[in-house]
């Protein structure tokens, strides 16, 4: 990773945090994202820290909010010359349905949208700095997702369906946009972190938030669940691996629903009509 530049979302806290800092000892520039400046300006120490002298940098915006997902996007591309590798791994779970400024159900702006907005506001960076890579954070409950193309907003709302119906929508991402990238030298590959004892989940109201501490207890650790986000960023074995979807550092069958290619170019769409972000084929 020595040389490399890595942007990064979700990379202030759990299994963000250490995918960021493990980069950054393997020599690679962190560039992340964040909401809270706190935590933003406690991850750069820590970065700077472990790897002084890489210019490490820290953008903030809110992911849940389009508006800010389009502003970040370029001002990253403004800034950095060239992307190597681009993580998209913020997300949340939310108790009760909520609704951005945009009109969007808030777990389906944050934990899907905001890899559409940002990938595609990156598009031109990962391109001319091929061989280049992308990498999803979905999750295994994907599995549980009942999926309607036409109720993208959850409107009969649950916090688990929501949550797994975007990480089901992680993967459908990914397929279509692996499709897109055929003849290029840009990687993009999905991955399920484990069950991780972070902070996820801490913060999301109901009883969603004392029952995840509670199970936490019985999770394994962020260094253990960073694990293969750190192998899809380096590793030399996936360098010419796209459309994927691992876990424990080896590819995985998705649920049948995540292999639908019919679905996954029907959620693009979607996404594009909501969002105004494309990456032509």
């Amino acid at each position: 990773m020595q040389g490399k530049t890595v942007v990064m979302t979700g990379a202030t806290s759990g299994i963000g945090e250490v995918a960021a800092v493990k980069l950054a000892a393997m020599g690679a520039r962190i560039v992340a994202v964040a909401r809270n400046p706190k935590r933003g300006e406690a991850t750069l120490a820590r970065l700077n820290e472990v790897a002084p002298g890489l210019a490490h940098r820290i953008f903030y915006a809110d992911l849940a909010q389009l508006a800010d997902m389009r502003r970040v996007a370029a001002e990253i591309a403004v800034a950095e010359p060239r992307i190597d590798v681009l993580i998209n791994n913020a997300g949340a779970m939310f108790a009760n349905r909520q609704l951005t400024q945009d009109g969007f159900e808030m777990t389906f702006a944050l934990d899907h949208l905001s890899y559409f907005v940002v990938t595609m506001g990156l598009r031109e960076r990962l391109l001319a700095s091929a061989p280049a890579r992308i990498v999803n954070t979905s999750s295994e409950a994907h599995r549980g997702a009942r999926f309607d193309i036409d109720d993208l907003q959850t409107e009969k709302y649950t916090s688990l369906q929501a949550y797994a119906r975007a990480k089901l929508e992680n993967i459908l991402f990914t397929r279509e946009l692996a499709r897109r990238l055929k003849g290029t030298s840009v990687t993009v590959n999905a991955l399920h972190p484990g069950f991780v004892a972070t902070r996820f989940g801490h913060e999301s109201g109901g009883i969603i938030s004392p029952l995840l501490k509670l199970v936490q207890r019985f999770a394994i650790s962020p260094e253990k669940g960073a694990e293969t986000i750190i192998y899809l960023a380096s590793s030399p074995e996936v360098a010419d691996v796209s459309g994927e979807y691992f876990s424990n550092c080896k590819p995985l069958a998705p649920a049948r629903a995540a292999q639908d290619d019919g679905l996954a170019a029907a959620l693009w769409q979607k996404s594009v009509a909501l969002t105004g972000a494309d990456w032509p084929q």
